[in-house]
């Protein structure tokens, strides 16, 4: 008898979940290249926190099929993962970096973000140490107060990391913190902070590196700030960034999470459902129970407020979403059956459900319900060149 450790038991031994996310590759391919056409620069694909919910290494081997010219994640195992799946672009670790990772990051070709003065020295011990030299990026402050050198103090950063022997300054950046908004002033007064601190180059004598300021916001709605590359994150996902954000670049949804209904029953008026006892039919009604909860990042505040699709039809969601399931009230004269389709993000028939609406539903922004989807949904690749493995 074979005993198999902790977690040795894959998805395809057991069978398919029937609780999904379905990544449309070829959308993601019409993004870019709609996205790359509006800012007329080469576009940094941005694949951070498991590339929003859609898969880090999959959507980066597509990515770079597809041509991105750089991608862009927040830490060094990010990194690093991409590097053991075999991409060769060149990848930028954007977040602020502990001093013993330096080497780590140098070894594995990674482009480091230097953020200060004591960052760099850092950097350059660890690259004269291993003998080889570090290719960073330099990191303004010009308005977010994350990471960065305040813009009105970059000179003698700036100074510091074009002398120095061991470091390449390969491009110079900061980031925009209103540009999801278009009506917001902020976004050129960072504009103008960046393009100040970016004019000391000029004023030593030194070659001007790849500038880059424009987000997701920034790409849609502040053309003056795509420079010499953009960094789309969630709208290359075709996703907007804000209620505030405007369509200006025609975008496909890559992600659909879909399941299937797993039990059907008549509730009997005035019995309540879920946790809490917090809803109860007024009448007779039809209710369903979906195989997805908040264990899989599907948010709780979407309880008695959140919509699925069901045969075409919309049906909401009633009582508190549980850890691995939840109810739906189709109504008195619904019909289901188990193992009918249900459609959380994306579209059925003429009907669909668009993150941004998931969003609004449950209070908070696009953004947390992608990289809030988790591991335990397994993904699946449509469209595009398939990679083996790639699941």
């Amino acid at each position: 008898m074979t005993t198999l450790p902790d977690a040795a038991v894959r998805a395809d031994e057991v069978g398919q979940r029937p609780t999904r996310i379905v990544v449309d590759l070829d959308a993601l391919s019409h993004n870019l290249h709609a996205l790359r056409i509006h800012a007329g620069v080469p576009v940094m694909g941005i694949v951070k926190a498991n590339a929003y919910g859609h898969g880090l290494v999959p959507v980066a081997r597509h990515l770079q099929a597809q041509g991105a010219e750089q991608l862009g994640v927040a830490f060094l195992e990010e990194g690093v993962a991409l590097r053991r799946a075999g991409i060769t672009l060149p990848i930028l670790v954007m977040g602020g970096i502990f001093g013993p990772q330096a080497a780590q990051l140098i070894a594995e070709d990674l482009e480091i973000t230097v953020s200060s003065i004591d960052k760099l020295r850092q950097v350059e011990a660890a690259a004269q140490a291993l003998g080889r030299q570090a290719t960073i990026h330099l990191k303004i402050d010009t308005g977010m107060e994350r990471i960065g050198v305040h813009s009105y103090h970059a000179g003698p950063f700036i100074e510091a990391a074009v002398a120095s022997r061991w470091c390449r300054v390969k491009g110079v950046y900061s980031h925009l913190a209103c540009a999801d908004d278009p009506a917001s002033p902020m976004t050129r007064q960072q504009l103008g902070r960046f393009l100040e601190a970016c004019a000391h180059f000029e004023r030593i004598g030194a070659p001007m590196p790849l500038r880059h300021l424009a987000n997701s916001g920034g790409l849609l709605h502040f053309p003056e700030t795509h420079l010499d590359m953009v960094r789309p994150g969630i709208a290359l996902y075709g996703v907007l960034p804000d209620p505030a954000a405007q369509p200006t670049v025609a975008l496909r949804p890559v992600m659909s999470l879909v399941s299937q209904v797993v039990y059907f029953k008549v509730v009997p008026a005035g019995h309540p459902v879920s946790y809490g006892a917090t809803w109860a039919p007024k009448a007779d009604t039809r209710v369903v129970t979906v195989p997805i909860g908040y264990g899989d990042g599907f948010p709780r505040a979407l309880s008695s407020r959140g919509e699925v699709l069901i045969r075409g039809r919309r049906h909401p969601i009633v009582g508190r979403i549980c850890m691995d399931q939840f109810m739906v009230d189709i109504g008195p004269q619904g019909t289901a059956y188990n193992e009918d389709a249900v459609v959380l993000i994306g579209r059925q028939g003429d009907q669909a459900i668009g993150c941004e609406a998931v969003a609004q539903a449950a209070g908070t922004i696009p953004y947390e319900i992608l990289v809030g989807l988790n591991g335990r949904i397994p993904r699946e690749y449509v469209g595009g060149a398939q990679e083996p493995g790639s699941r």
